[in-house]
C-alpha cells in the first residue's frame, strides 16, 4: 500500500482515538517488561559477589579471617575501594554508551530488533565474565554486557510505551520496574545460595545464570510485532496498520484501528511541520531545539527526561542494591549481611506491584511528589539513628526497618514512575533519541554514584557509614521540589494527547487538562471523515528520512 494507498478514517471523538484491547493484546504488551529481569539481575548479583570470601581472595590474595574473628579482624578482609568502584561502575559506563547508540538503531532497524541485538551483546559480555579469573577480563565482560543492557533498558521502555493501551500504559511500564526487582531478588537468592562455596562456582554460577534471561527475552520478541509508531515514522503505513491490528486484537479494516492510526499519522505530520528532520545530525539537534521558556519545546522535554532519570539515581537506591551487603558487613553488628540484603530485596519486589494500581489511579505526579517525601523522612531517620547509637544492635535493627520502609516508598513511586514518564513525554520524531538520552542519563549518574560511593563509605576512605544517608536524604528533598514544580500528570492520555497537553498547560495545572480535539481533525478531514490523503502521502514520502 505504500505510495498513498492507505485511506484512514479520522476520529472526531477524543475517546475514539484508541481501539479497544483484548486480553491477548495485553499479554503481548506485558511480555516486553520481562527485559527488566536481566537488567535487575545484573545490577543485583554484584553486591553479593563482592562480599564472597573466594572472590575477595581471588582478587586480593588475602586469606579469609578465621572462625570467631572479631569485627575489627574481619574489616581488613574486603576488596579495596577502587576495585569495588571499578567493578560496579564499568557496567554503567557501558550502558551509558549503549543507550545513546540504541536510540539511533531503534529508528533504523526497529525497536524489537534493537532489543534482540542488545540481548546477544549482553550474552557475549556474560560469557567473558563467567570465564574470568582476574580483574581485567571481568571488567571487560561487564563493559560489553553494559552495552547490551543499555540497548535493552532504553528501547524496552520506548517499545512498551508505544504499544501499550493508554489506560494501562503506566501499569505495563511499571511492570518493567517490577521485573527489575524480581531480577534483583533472584540475584540475591543465587548469591545467598553460593556464598559459602570455596571454589570459583561461588561467583561464576551467579554470573552465568544471567544468560537465561537474555535468551528468553530474545526468543520471545521474535514472535512479537514491532511498534506501529516505528512504522509510521518510517512511512510504512500498511505495516503500521497490520501491527496495530495485531496489538489491539482487531481486524485491520476496523474503524477503531483506522481512527487510532489516523491520529498517530496526523500527530507525526504535525510534529514534522514544527520540527523538520533534515540530515542525521540535524535530527539529533532537534532534541535540543526550542527555548527554555516554552514548556513544550524539545529542549525542555529533553532536559525533563534526562534530569528525571538523574533524580531517580539521586534517591540513593542503588547504594542499597550495589553496596548493601558490604555496607552491612562494615557496620560490624550484623551476623549475616547476605540475609539482610535478601530481605531488603524482597521488600522491593513485594512493594512494586502496588504501583500498577497507584500509577493509574493516583497518577504519576502525586506518586513522585509524595514518594520523595517518604524517602527523605526515612533516610534522615536512618542517618540520625546511625550517628547517635550506631553500635547498638537494637538501633541497627531500627535502621534496617527504616531502610525497608524507604525501599517501599521508592518501589511504589520513583522506581516505576520515572520510567513511565520518560516513555510518554517525547514527540514521535525525537522519541527514540529522547528516551535514549534519558536512559543514558540514568546510567551516567548510576556510574558516577557507583564510582564515588565506595570512597564515601569505605573504611579505608571516607568511612561515612550511616552518615551517608544525610546525603541521600538531602537529595530526596531536591527530588520532592523537582516533582512538584516540573512533573506533568499524563495518566489516561494517549501519547499524542500528552504531546498536546504539554503545549497547553503547566505541570501544576496538568492534572485538570482534558483533550477537546484530535490531531486528525486539526490536520484536516475530508467530507467523508477520512484523513487528507495528501498527509498520508507526505508521511510515507518522508518515512525514508529518519
Amino acid at each position: 500500500m505504500p505510495g498513498g494507498g492507505v485511506t484512514l478514517v479520522g476520529a472526531t471523538n477524543v475517546d475514539r482515538v484508541e481501539a479497544p484491547v483484548t486480553m491477548r493484546a495485553y499479554l503481548m504488551c506485558a511480555f516486553a517488561a520481562f527485559g527488566g529481569i536481566f537488567f535487575g539481575y545484573d545490577s543485583g548479583y554484584i553486591s553479593g559477589v563482592m562480599g564472597m570470601e573466594y572472590f575477595i581472595h581471588l582478587l586480593t590474595g588475602l586469606d579469609p579471617p578465621p572462625a570467631g574473628a572479631t569485627a575489627d579482624e574481619k574489616a581488613y578482609f574486603t576488596l579495596p575501594s577502587w576495585k569495588k568502584s571499578l567493578i560496579t561502575s564499568i557496567l554503567s559506563a557501558g550502558t551509558f554508551f549503549g543507550a545513546l547508540i540504541a536510540g539511533d538503531l531503534a529508528d533504523f532497524i526497529g525497536r524489537r530488533i534493537t532489543i534482540i541485538a542488545g540481548c546477544f551483546i549482553f550474552i557475549v559480555g556474560v560469557i567473558l565474565q563467567t570465564a574470568s579469573s582476574s580483574l581485567g577480563l571481568l571488567v571487560a565482560g561487564r563493559l560489553i554486557a553494559g552495552f547490551g543492557v543499555g540497548f535493552v533498558s532504553a528501547i524496552i521502555i520506548l517499545y512498551m510505551s508505544e504499544i501499550a493501551p493508554k489506560k494501562v500504559r503506566g501499569a505495563i511500564v511499571s511492570g518493567y520496574q517490577f521485573c527489575i526487582t524480581i531480577g534483583i531478588l533472584l540475584a540475591s537468592c543465587v548469591d545467598y545460595g553460593t556464598q559459602d562455596r570455596t571454589d570459583s562456582g561461588s561467583y561464576r554460577i551467579p554470573i552465568a545464570i544471567q544468560m537465561l534471561w537474555a535468551i528468553m527475552l530474545a526468543v520471545g520478541l521474535f514472535f512479537l510485532p514491532d511498534s506501529p509508531r516505528y512504522y509510521v515514522k518510517r512511512g510504512k503505513l500498511d505495516l503500521a496498520s497490520a501491527t496495530l491490528a495485531r496489538l489491539r486484537g482487531q481486524p485491520a479494516e476496523s474503524e477503531f484501528i483506522q481512527q487510532e492510526l489516523a491520529e498517530i499519522v496526523a500527530n507525526h505530520e504535525y510534529e514534522l511541520r514544527l520540527t523538520p528532520q533534515g540530515s542525521y545530525f540535524n535530527s539529533w539537534l532537534n532534541c535540543f531545539k526550542g527555548g527554555l521558556r516554552k514548556p513544550s519545546s524539545n529542549l525542555r522535554r529533553t532536559i525533563l527526561g534526562t534530569s528525571l532519570q538523574m533524580m531517580q539515581q539521586w534517591t540513593g537506591i542503588n547504594f542499597i542494591f550495589y553496596f548493601g551487603t558490604t555496607f552491612f558487613q562494615e557496620l560490624g553488628t550484623i551476623s549475616n549481611p547476605f540475609l539482610i540484603g535478601l530481605i531488603t530485596t524482597l521488600v522491593n519486589v513485594c512493594s512494586t506491584p502496588l504501583s500498577f494500581w497507584a500509577i493509574e489511579r493516583i497518577g504519576r505526579r502525586p506518586l513522585l511528589i509524595w514518594g520523595a517525601c517518604g524517602m527523605f523522612v526515612c533516610e534522615f531517620i536512618v542517618a540520625i539513628i546511625g550517628v547517635t547509637d550506631g553500635s547498638n544492635h537494637k538501633a541497627v535493627s531500627a535502621m534496617i526497618s527504616f531502610i525497608c520502609i524507604y525501599i517501599f516508598f521508592f518501589a511504589t513511586t520513583w522506581g516505576p514512575g520515572a520510567w513511565v514518564v520518560i516513555g510518554e513525554i517525547f514527540p514521535l520524531p525525537i522519541r527514540s533519541r529522547g528516551v535514549g538520552l534519558a536512559t543514558a542519563s540514568n546510567w551516567l549518574w548510576n556510574c558516577i554514584i557507583a564510582v564515588i560511593t565506595p570512597y564515601m563509605v569505605g573504611t579505608d576512605k571516607g568511612n561515612l557509614g550511616a552518615r551517608v544517608f544525610f546525603i541521600w536524604g538531602s537529595l530526596c528533598v531536591l527530588c520532592f521540589l523537582y516533582a512538584y514544580f516540573l512533573i506533568y500528570e499524563t495518566k489516561g492520555l494517549t501519547l499524542e494527547q500528552v504531546d498536546r497537553m504539554m503545549e497547553e498547560t503547566t505541570p501544576r495545572t496538568s492534572a485538570a487538562w482534558v483533550p477537546t480535539t484530535t490531531f486528525a481533525q486539526e490536520m484536516g478531514l475530508t467530507d467523508k471523515g477520512t484523513l487528507d490523503p495528501a498527509i498520508v502521502e507526505d508521511v510515507e514520502r518522508k518515512g525514508s528520512v529518519v
